[in-house]
Order: structure tokens, then C-alpha cells, then sequence
């Protein structure tokens, strides 16, 4: 570390004290030490050093109307004054769950929970429950959260992940149960053939198909129609569900990206954004499906409960959040994130640089290549393509943007062109430079 005084340095040292390797989430660590914020204000970030810094993480895209946005502060003061969290229901989680439920075809009933992670496990556990089947089937590479089921392959690397028309089910984690591993079967991205290939080893197994339509680690690449379509109708076939992944991807359409692809999920897991800046999590989809979780029922196969799901703060910041999130709004910052699009790649053509730009609505990831990745082997970050992008990921922090750290951005709608065109200017320098 340097010896120039700095309070983010002394905050880090402090934490290393109380927390493993001085954070709760390692996508904020940088070296030599992570940024501090002290507060925030629209799309604008000003650390605890008093230097203010453009914000195209959006805390992971979750959010949507950038920092501080006034009529969430507004909503969660008042709310506050009532009562952060009771052992009662409140009137709130019904106009959130109404509200969100209107957006998409698919969604029928809806439980909130209190995380993306806890979202993807419910739904999981939900399918188990409906089907009466042990086994899920899942992308080589996807991230889909903490759960030991559904991390199965997303760190898998060359040495361990197999033929890549059988990819190994490889943990994340050590102490992984070898059950878990056996009750997880690994497809490829967007290879359709070679997908319902292996899920037809498995007939009459699989309780759901996990797949994020649009997964970041792999990418950030859009499953293909045909992909996501010989899925729907191979688990139509089998008596399996099929279970979305949403909790980036919703932002991208008023119904979530599953509203590209003309198929309905059996059930999708939500998160991000539909909290308004607060922790959340939601699971949502059919009916049938969903009454595992009553509780009012003979024969209850998922009990189903949380201390803070639903809590009135999470509920109003988001019910407030996505209530100005409409369609009009979707296609607002969506017009604004494709001219960005456009300008990056102009930067790059430009440039000469060795990258390309993909993504969709609101969120897009540049990959130093010519070519995006087909699937997670390509999108493999070896070390010299770590060290490649670290290089244009410092640039870009030194000149005054937040990114998120695979260099993907994701905007949100206070955003104007002003930031986008001085973010522009700055990657195309950025790409100079790494290309001498």
C-alpha cells in the first residue's frame, strides 16, 4: 500500500480486523484497498477522500433510478415513522405483490423473500416440491446465487469441466456434498442439440431447468430463441418445470426478459431492482406451482417463511421503485443505453482496439475480443484477460466511473447523456492505452 494518507486505506485496515479479507461481498474489493462511499446522489457516487465518481454499477444493476431517487426517500421516511417491521402483515406487500404480478403473463401468485439468492432457492425447492423429483438441470457457468444446488459449474475451469458435450457438475465451494454435484446436470449455453441431449439422459429426474436468459458470468450474451424455446418444450414433454432467472435480466423489459422469447415460465425468481435500493427477493409464476407454498392447504409440501420478507420498508421503496419504472420509462433508458451502445462501438472501430460491446435494454459488458462468447469456455477469463481488462477497468476508475467488475454497466434512468458521452471519451482513451 502507499504511504499517501487516505481514509479508505485506514477503514480497509480496521476491517480487516472483523471481516475475512476485510469485506461481507468480494465484488467490492480493488487493491491496494476498496472505495469507501460516504454518500450518493442521483448517478453520482462521492467517496469518504470527498472525490465524486459516476456510478454505472448501480449496485450490480439493482438500482434502476439511481442513488437517493426522491420519491423512494420520500415513501421510506414515511414509512419509517410508521414502523420499519412488524409480526404482522401489512397492506404494502399486497399492493407490491399486485403491482409486480401485473407486469408479466407468467406471474400468477408471488411470496417475496429477501435476496436473489434466496429467490433462486425457493423456487428451486418449489419445483422439487410440484414435481416430487430430485434433480435440476442448469448452464455450465451461470451464477445464480449461494445456493449450493445452483452454483454447481459457475467456477468450473478447463482442468475439471469435461467434454463439452458432457460438462462435469464441478463446486464452487469446499466441502461441496458429492449428492449435491450428482443431482445437478450441467448443459451448454445456447447449443440447443447438445443440451436436450444430456436432459434426455435424464427423463423423469429433473425437477426444473434453471436458466438465466441472459447470464452475466457467461457473458452477458441473450439465450437464443431457439434455446430457450427446445427448453420450454422439452420440459413441457418431461412433466419438468422450467424456472427463470430474472433478477438482473427484469429491468430489461416491463415483463422481464422473458417477454422476448413469446414462452411463459413455470416460475421465476426476482430480485434487484424490484426493492428500490433495499434487500429482496421474490419468487413468482403459476398458480398450481406456487400453492406449494400455502399454508392452508392439506397437504403443504413447502413450508414457507422469513423474518423480513415483506418488511414495509422493502416493500414501499419497491412498489414506489417500479411503479415509475413503466413503459414508458423501460423504453426511455433502453433508447438511451442503445445510443451508448452505438457510441462505444463507434469508439471502438476508431480505436483498433480488440473488443466488442453486447448486452441488452439496460445493461451491456465489453469483452476484450472481436467476437463475443458463445458460452462459458469461451467467456473464460484466463489470467492474461484479467490482467487486459483490469488495465482498461483501472483506467476507467481513474478517470471517474464505477463499473461493475467484469467491465459490464448498467444504467439508470437519472442518467442523461452528458454521463454517457464523458464515459464514452474515457473508454475510447482507455482503449488507446491498452492497446499500445
Amino acid at each position: 500500500m502507499t504511504d499517501t494518507p487516505s481514509r479508505s486505506r485506514d477503514l480497509y485496515q480496521r476491517a480487516l480486523e472483523s471481516l475475512p479479507g476485510g469485506v461481507s461481498r468480494n465484488t467490492v474489493l480493488r487493491s491496494p484497498f476498496p472505495l469507501y462511499a460516504d454518500h450518493a446522489s442521483g448517478s453520482r457516487i462521492t467517496d469518504v477522500e470527498g472525490v465524486e465518481r459516476i456510478d454505472f454499477s448501480n449496485n450490480m444493476t439493482s438500482l434502476i433510478h439511481g442513488h437517493a431517487y426522491p420519491p423512494v426517500v420520500e415513501a421510506v421516511e414515511a414509512q419509517l415513522r410508521k414502523g420499519a417491521a412488524f409480526a404482522v402483515a401489512t397492506e404494502i406487500e399486497i399492493e407490491h405483490a399486485e403491482h409486480v404480478l401485473s407486469r408479466s403473463e407468467s406471474f400468477e401468485q408471488i411470496r417475496f423473500v429477501n435476496s436473489g439468492t434466496e429467490a433462486v432457492m425457493g423456487a428451486v425447492k418449489a419445483a422439487r416440491a410440484f414435481t416430487g423429483r430430485p434433480k435440476i438441470a442448469k448452464v455450465e457457468g451461470a451464477y445464480h446465487g449461494l445456493y449450493d444446488f445452483a452454483e454447481v459449474s459457475q467456477t468450473s475451469r478447463p482442468d475439471n469441466w469435461g467434454d463439452e458435450r458432457h460438462p462435469e457438475s464441478t463446486p464452487v465451494a469446499y466441502g461441496t456434498p458429492a449428492g449435491v454435484l450428482a443431482d445437478v446436470v450441467v448443459i451448454p449455453f445456447n447449443d440447443p442439440d447438445t443440451a436436450i441431449e444430456i436432459l434426455d439422459q435424464h427423463r423423469g429426474e429433473i425437477a426444473a431447468v434453471l436458466l438465466d436468459p441472459m447470464p452475466h458470468r457467461i457473458g452477458l450474451v441473450p439465450a437464443s430463441t431457439e434455446f430457450v424455446q427446445r427448453l420450454r418444450q422439452w420440459t413441457e414433454a418431461d412433466g419438468s418445470l422450467l424456472v427463470f432467472d430474472e433478477v438482473i435480466t427484469f429491468r430489461t423489459e416491463v415483463g422481464g426478459f422473458q417477454q422476448r422469447y413469446g414462452v411463459k415460465p413455470d416460475l421465476t425468481a426476482l430480485g434487484k431492482m424490484i426493492g428500490g435500493g433495499f434487500p429482496v427477493g421474490a419468487i413468482t409464476g403459476a398458480r398450481d406451482v406456487m400453492q406449494v407454498m400455502n399454508p392452508l392447504v392439506a397437504d403443504v409440501r413447502m413450508p414457507h417463511s422469513g423474518t423480513f420478507s415483506a418488511n414495509p420498508i422493502t416493500m414501499t421503496a419497491g412498489l414506489t421503485t417500479m411503479r415509475l419504472f413503466d413503459a414508458a420509462a423501460v423504453a426511455k433508458l433502453n433508447d438511451l443505453a442503445g445510443e451508448l451502445v452505438v457510441s462505444m462501438r463507434e469508439a471502438i472501430e476508431r480505436s483498433g482496439a480488440n473488443a466488442c460491446v453486447v448486452g441488452a435494454g439496460s445493461m451491456f459488458r465489453v469483452h476484450l475480443s472481436k467476437e463475443p462468447p458463445r458460452d462459458h469456455r469461451e467467456a473464460f477469463m484466463t489470467k492474461e484477460k484479467s490482467g487486459e481488462l483490469k488495465v482498461l477497468l483501472d483506467h476507467l476508475f481513474d478517470e471517474g466511473f464505477i463499473m461493475i467488475n467484469t467491465c459490464s454497466l448498467a444504467l439508470s434512468t437519472v442518467m442523461t447523456k452528458d454521463e454517457t458521452d464523458a464515459f464514452v471519451d474515457a473508454f475510447e482513451r482507455g482503449l488507446v492505452r491498452l492497446k499500445s
